[in-house]
């Protein structure tokens, strides 16, 4: 399209036609008699293209339209932006709406088209997945309006420069606490965890659904009700939950684009939140070569915003992580025994070895669960047949990698520390599963 005034533009048809014209014209000049049809088709393009743009130009404000995005995006989940159009031109048109979205999207083409009677509106949606923390600043809303001759457009702007901030998962922690709430967690990976033992204040009871445990039956008020009714037990409350978080280089990796730093923090936003909701009391530590962020924990209504709010603010240095400091933190600061839930990234032996009585000290006061990833990049090359003397060479390196993490694992067990390896995308589910089984076993 070419702009010819204000906000009007000619479109490829009318090109199109002119080539046509042009053609003739050439043809013209071999066989002269063809002179008039040109020029005849020359004036009537003019004159469409005339009329064409007058009848987009008599209405003011022929288009409405606005965007309508959340008040803040959810990283490394998919969240909807809504478009709303209203055709007040006295005619059918075909719109062409383009939206300049935030340029960490690195999308050049986000366009839409329809065509909208007159006086009805219109609603479109579209899916945007951040995967880094940050603002993001959306341009103008771009509608061009062209009607059925599609010889001109006019363009319409609205919706221009807003900001949206990215926040850590708010959607993914939603969607956990309304499983929890609801008894389904099983439906989203967790394992139901066999309680053992309980306390012996019974809290209430209570309609049987699907997960409960069948030895918590009252068969006293079964009877009465004609329904299966158990006893729900109240468990131990209180307990301090934190989250540790590696901000180090050992945590940029990329995964899926989004680094294992963000895949953390989207963990330990979910587990916070369940822990509240189990009554617990969550905490925040972020650290690298110096502590980062240092929030209490606490079980007060605003305690996961305010952990959310800490954990939209975490930048890396790409430092090496200071364990030290790391533990003299939590020895000062951390007075009751805790559960710390440790989200870090060893990749060799060697490199746990070195945090080792770091590690042990930690766990000689509080219940300690080191977390880190697998590199599912080379799980995906140890599943390939090697032929080539290059790729055997790359399988090899690739199963001892791998194979040290599991022994990394296996000497932080010997050593009586609790241990996650997980895959990125499954990190918050293995870490819900192990939050629910250590208060099964009633080791917080």
């Amino acid at each position: 399209m070419i702009r010819f005034f204000k906000q009007l533009y000619l479109n490829n048809r009318f090109f199109q036609a002119v080539a046509v014209i042009v053609v003739l014209f050439i043809l013209a000049f071999f066989f002269p008699f063809l002179v008039p049809i040109p020029k005849v088709l020359f004036f009537i393009l003019s004159a469409l293209a005339v009329i064409d743009a007058a009848r987009l130009s008599r209405v003011k404000k022929g288009i409405e339209g606005r965007r309508i995005t959340p008040d803040k995006l959810s990283n490394g989940d998919q969240n909807m932006i809504q478009v709303d159009v209203h055709n007040v031109y006295p005619f059918r048109v075909e719109l062409k709406i383009i939206d300049e979205i935030p340029h960490q999207f690195q999308l050049r083409n986000q366009s839409f088209s329809l065509q909208l009677p007159s006086a009805k509106r219109e609603s479109l949606t579209y899916a945007l997945r951040p995967i880094k923390r940050g603002e993001y600043s959306f341009g103008a809303l771009n509608i061009f309006v062209r009607t059925g001759l599609g010889l001109v457009s006019r363009r319409f702007r609205f919706s221009e420069d807003k900001m949206v901030p990215v926040y850590p998962s708010f959607i993914q922690m939603r969607k956990y606490e309304l499983m929890a709430i609801s008894n389904r967690l099983v439906e989203l990976g967790i394992k139901k965890i066999r309680k053992i033992g309980h306390n012996l204040e019974m809290e209430s009871i209570k309609e049987y659904v699907v997960g409960d445990d069948y030895r918590t039956i009252n068969w006293k008020a079964t009877a009465r009700k004609g329904e299966l009714m158990v006893n729900n037990y109240q468990d131990e409350k209180s307990q301090q939950v934190y989250s540790l978080v590696d901000k180090s280089r050992v945590m940029q990796m990329p995964f899926e684009g989004m680094s294992l730093l963000d895949y953390a923090i989207n963990a330990s936003l979910v587990i916070s939140n369940i822990a509240v909701k189990k009554e617990d009391k969550a905490g925040l530590i972020t650290f690298q070569h110096k502590i980062g962020t240092l929030l209490p924990a606490s079980s007060r209504n605003n305690q996961v915003q305010l952990i959310m709010q800490a954990l939209y603010n975490q930048k890396t240095a790409f430092k090496e992580a200071d364990y030290s400091t790391l533990y003299a933190m939590a020895r000062r600061k951390i007075t009751q025994r805790s559960l710390l839930l440790l989200y870090t990234n060893f990749e060799t032996l060697s490199g746990m070895y070195r945090q080792l009585p770091y590690l042990l000290n930690l766990a000689k006061f509080h219940l300690l669960v080191v977390i880190f990833f697998k590199n599912t990049e080379l799980d995906e090359l140890l599943n390939q047949k090697a032929e080539k003397t290059r790729n055997i060479y790359r399988k090899a390196i690739a199963e001892k990698l791998a194979y040290e993490k599991h022994m990394i694992m296996k000497e932080l067990a010997n050593h009586g520390i609790q241990s996650i390896l997980t895959a990125p995308k499954h990190l918050t589910v293995n870490t819900i599963n192990k939050y629910l089984e250590l208060k099964a076993r009633g080791l917080i």
